[in-house]
């Protein structure tokens, strides 16, 4: 069985068109899987953590896809309940 790297290494190389797409992506993948890790180490389901900053479940699944753009004040919320520090920053 491939793994995920394997997988992709192989998908690129043949489709570079890819590659170019997921490297544009690549931050918001990066945010999504930053806040579902912050989740899931204080032990939160989506519901959970949607009560502890009063939102919905549905608004936590959007955050933690890669097709929503949320707010500075909802990552300051989801940092706060998670107990973890935000960092937004901008890099040459």
């Amino acid at each position: 069985m491939k793994s995920l790297e394997q997988f992709k290494q192989e998908v690129f190389e043949r489709r570079p068109e890819v590659k170019k797409a997921y490297d544009e992506l690549a931050p918001e993948f990066e945010l999504a899987s930053q806040i579902i890790d912050a989740r899931l180490k204080k032990g939160f389901s989506q519901a959970e953590l949607a009560k502890k900053i009063g939102t919905k479940q549905s608004a936590i699944a959007r955050l933690e896809s890669v097709d929503y753009n949320p707010s500075i004040k909802m990552l300051k919320r989801v940092a706060k309940a998670t107990e973890t520090h935000l960092k937004v920053e901008l890099r040459p």
